[in-house]
């Protein structure tokens, strides 16, 4: 049994992942302010005398003796984190430095959630660890690209000034139950506009593609991230690459609903990427791992989480 902290144990990825650890036998301290995180994610978990949740702010200081630290709080959908930019990039950046430093203390291993928004809008594709990227400081997702980028930095100097043991995830678009009916993400609003019969909103001409994962292939990598014997690994992408347009989207979604939706085409939003795909060599060689449900799979799972939600 191990001792284990997740930060954002609340929210859609962490209460999966806090799930799966128990089921291996850890101990879990789940971390979250509630800001996107949601009780209901974890209530089932609470009767577990090994699960221990702690409303807390990353921006401020913690203190636990932990073997293990999943750094997953940070708002992840544009709604969310460009409701509060400045409250989004301080949970990046100071959070970042504050799980550090408790890492540092008691030498715990420590994986940060970080994003495929570090590419930016990419102009190679698909998305190799090595790329730079390609992104907006000043734009309006800025908040959090920029966030992300800076906790990169801050982790790889971590390690090479203070021998911190840290695994860095870049984790594309992941889906799934339990997901935030109001996330304002391509599936989840998809989803629910064709469960209610409305319009599919479709931005610029729906040509632009992005790459799904489902929540337990995206688990398992995080779990085989952290448990690498690598101690000095680069970023890893962790992500599905099947690419898929938005109307391909959109058309499966209708489909698989039984939707009478039809589709109603807007205006891009201000540096929106036009391509997400991820290069997964590495997470292949590294840690054997590669996706295994496919997107109409996943989808069927996830459509029947949202029917109840909307019963409810």
């Amino acid at each position: 049994m191990k001792r284990i902290l997740v930060t954002g144990g609340a929210g859609f990825i962490g209460s999966h992942l806090c799930e799966r650890l128990l089921n291996e036998g850890n101990e879990v301290l789940c971390l979250d302010n509630f800001f996107t995180g949601s009780k209901q994610n974890i209530v089932h978990l609470l009767d577990n005398p090994y699960f221990e949740v702690i409303r807390h702010d990353i921006t401020q200081s913690f203190y636990a003796e932990v073997e293990e630290i999943y750094n997953l709080a940070c708002p992840a959908s544009p709604i969310h984190y460009q409701y509060n930019p400045i409250k989004t990039i301080k949970t990046s950046v100071m959070g970042a430095i504050n799980m550090l430093g408790l890492a540092k203390r008691i030498r715990a291993k420590i994986l940060q959630a970080s994003t495929s928004e570090v590419y930016g809008d990419p102009t190679i594709h698909p998305q190799t660890e090595d790329y730079w990227g390609n992104v907006n400081p000043i734009g309006k997702r800025s908040c959090y690209d920029e966030g992300k980028r800076c906790a990169e930095s801050l982790f790889v100097n971590y390690n090479l000034q203070n021998d911190v043991n840290i695994r860095i995830a870049r984790i594309f678009n992941t889906y799934g139950p339990r997901m935030s009916l109001n996330d304002g993400r391509v599936i989840s609003n998809f989803i629910i506009q064709a469960l209610k019969n409305e319009p599919i909103t479709i931005f610029g001409e729906g040509k632009q593609t992005r790459s799904f994962q489902y929540i337990d292939d995206l688990v398992e990598a995080l779990i085989r991230l952290m448990n690498s014997d690598d101690t000095n690994m680069d970023p890893i992408n962790l992500g599905n690459p099947g690419e898929f347009t938005m109307l391909e989207l959109a058309r499966k979604i209708i489909e698989l609903t039984g939707s009478a939706s039809e589709l109603s085409f807007h205006p891009l939003p201000e540096n929106d990427p036009v391509q997400r795909q991820p290069d997964i060599s590495k997470a292949k060689d590294f840690l054997d791992w590669e996706p295994r449900i496919d997107l109409e799979a996943g989808l069927k799972e996830t459509i029947d989480y949202f029917k109840k939600e909307l019963e409810k």
